[in-house]
């Protein structure tokens, strides 16, 4: 049965909120939620945290002047009933599919997106830069920051809110409170004093009680000042803000629009001569009953059944590789106590909730702090333990420092679990693993693996156990696995070592990771066309696997090599070694297969892969220009 949504019908762009009531703005949320429940049945992507905030993103676009006001929402997970009152309502059902909507903020889809981010903690340095932009250009407009209290784990956040507490520019900063880990209970009381402190009778009166504090010696001024901050901090518990120097109101009910609205209006209409933090507490998956009952609160979901909150489930051929990195890490910890494990708030996302399950003391979630999860695990191995990082490859980025000067420069044995290598499909760019090979390969003794399939995953894992005396990756891709045998438990490989799984006299195919399966349909295809293929999967982009590089550099008219990573990884790595050796003097034909040189959108990982280049059928033409017979290829393809 088709929503009915009157309200929703007539909102065309927020400037339709401006009119409405108060029980009209109300009413909106309730339709607002219902449709946003609605369209992510049907497309799958993030549920929970956009529910938690339907009231509030009613009442900042009601109250302040989007988009000439900023409203930059953190990580943007969060977004979808921004999206909806913003003009995308007809295109909300095209969430995350290849030509649709992001399902993050993104600048180039809407001048309503102030700030793209997909990542967190980033809005209050974001917010901030706008604001002295704002204060240079002498404009009035606000800047308002929404973030959540998991992303203030972040260290980033902290730098920022300590750099705005200081530049004193006006900044509002929404602190979105859905896990009560920071939040007193709410209530009337608690409302009715947020009301109060941000109001213009209080603002009144404490700008008088500063001009007179001015008037006496700065020793009885400073104190005057410390005072009225720890009172107001200790009724509303935001001493710790006001430390940073931001002026704390709340906490108020994130789901009461008679609590929200009072005071954005009057944050929005005062200046307080310094950054306002507004502390709402709201509950994720509020409003829908299976989200509220259950225990993620629908952060990410597959397509589901509205009645029931059922989920779609496709039925898997494979485990996927994240849950075979699982199997294969607690098979290691069973037999060495050294081993633990260490993830950025991602447990379930890397399987490391399957090893805390089974080594709840072995186990450790810090939070969303990677520059922190990496040194960490430098500590625990420089005290002679077996740290693994399970961090997906889109998030290491943000450890690049610690990895090199606290892990590399040291050469410590910390293991590093690089799930969601490659392209990953519905999240897009912002979440694809593309430059972990080159950023971990420009490293001093570095070991980075790639698994081909679940058993080398398997050995892999067992092979960074193994690895005592430096730093270690292993690289696997978000999905399901190909299907092979599984051992009970891995076996070390040796180090730098590839493997030959099909020998041929003309072509050489040189696989680094998950296209093997791409690669092995290629090697068919080019068998019609009486191409002869070696396939050979590399297994380390370092160190290299030098004798099997020569022997194919000498035996072969043609040398491809493919990877799911950006230029500057194995291939390189590959070309940089052939030169050096002299191997690219005799006439070899060598092509390097990368990801392009642009951002892939969200799509299918198919359409993806076909959009980069490194499915079969490019591969087999990337063979065949390579010879000249291109044309050839193009006929039997027409």
């Amino acid at each position: 049965m088709p929503l009915s949504t009157p309200l929703l019908d007539r909102i065309k762009s927020p400037a339709d909120l401006k009119p409405l009531s108060r029980d009209e703005l109300k009413r909106l949320a309730e339709e607002l939620r219902a449709e946003t429940i609605d369209a992510v049945s049907q497309t799958g992507g993030h549920l929970g945290a956009g529910l938690g905030v339907v009231e509030l993103t009613v009442a900042l676009h009601h109250v302040f002047n989007t988009p000439d006001d900023r409203l930059i929402w953190d990580v943007g997970h969060q977004a979808y009933p921004h999206k909806i009152l913003t003009g995308r309502r007809d295109r909300i059902r095209t969430l995350r599919q290849g030509g649709g909507l992001s399902g993050f903020t993104r600048r180039s889809e809407s001048v309503y997106d102030a700030f793209g981010a997909a990542h967190s903690s980033t809005s209050i340095s974001a917010g901030l830069g706008m604001a002295v932009a704002r204060d240079l250009s002498g404009s009035k407009r606000n800047v308002v920051c929404v973030i959540g209290d998991g992303a203030m784990s972040a260290g980033m956040a902290y730098e920022a809110m300590n750099n705005a507490g200081s530049a004193h520019s006006r900044l509002t900063i929404i602190l979105n409170d859905n896990d009560m880990s920071i939040a007193p209970p709410v209530g009337a009381m608690s409302a009715y004093l947020a009301r109060l402190i941000s109001g213009k009778s209080y603002l009144t009166l404490r700008d008088i009680g500063k001009q007179l504090a001015r008037a006496m010696p700065s020793f009885f001024e400073e104190k005057a000042r410390r005072a009225e901050e720890y009172a107001r901090g200790i009724v509303t518990g935001g001493t710790m803000f006001e430390e940073l120097g931001l002026y704390y109101v709340g906490p108020i009910d994130g789901h009461n629009l008679d609590h929200l609205l009072p005071v954005l209006m009057n944050v929005r209409d005062a200046d307080v001569g310094s950054p306002v933090l507004v502390h709402v507490v709201t509950q994720k998956g509020k409003g829908y009953a299976p989200a509220e009952a259950s225990a993620d609160k629908y952060h990410g979901v597959s397509k589901f059944d509205v009645i029931t909150g059922a989920q779609a489930k496709s039925v898997a051929n494979a485990p996927s590789y994240t849950r075979v990195f699982a199997d294969a890490l607690i098979a290691e910890a069973e037999a060495d106590e050294k081993i633990v494990a260490v993830t950025a708030a991602m447990p379930g996302g890397t399987g490391l909730d399957l090893f805390a399950q089974r080594f709840p003391k072995r186990s450790f979630d810090v939070g969303i702090a990677e520059q922190h999860a990496v040194t960490f695990c430098a500590g625990l191995a420089a005290e002679g333990f077996k740290p693994f990082a399970a961090i997906y490859s889109t998030f290491l980025q943000r450890a690049y420092d610690q990895i090199v000067h606290d892990v590399a420069i040291q050469s410590l044995p910390v293991r590093f679990a690089i799930d969601r290598a490659g392209l990953v499909g519905a999240d897009g760019a912002t979440h694809a693993g593309a430059f972990d090979i080159a950023y971990l390969g420009a490293l001093p003794g570095f070991i980075i693996m790639a698994a081909a399939d679940e058993a080398e995953l398997m050995h892999m894992v067992a092979t960074c156990a193994a690895i005592d005396d430096r730093p270690s990756a292993v690289r696997y891709p978000r999905g399901e696995g190909v299907g092979v045998q599984r051992p009970a438990r891995g076996v070390p490989l040796q180090i730098g070592k590839g493997r030959i799984l099909r020998e041929g006299t003309s072509v050489a195919i040189v696989s680094f990771g998950a296209r093997l399966g791409e690669c092995q349909k290629a090697a068919d295809q080019l068998a019609t066309f009486g191409l002869s293929t070696t396939l050979a999967d590399a297994r380390f982009a370092k160190p290299l696997d030098e004798e099997l590089l020569r022997q194919l550099a000498r035996e072969h008219e043609v040398l491809v090599t493919i990877e799911e990573g950006s230029v500057g990884g194995f291939g390189a790595h590959v070309l940089h070694f052939l030169a050096s050796a002299g191997l690219l003097d005799q006439g070899l034909k060598i092509r390097s297969m990368v990801l392009p040189d642009i951002f892939i959108d969200h799509d299918t990982p198919q359409r993806q892969y076909d959009i980069a280049g490194l499915n079969a059928p490019q591969i087999v033409r990337t063979v065949m220009t390579a010879l000249g017979r291109e044309a050839q290829w193009l006929r039997e393809r027409a």
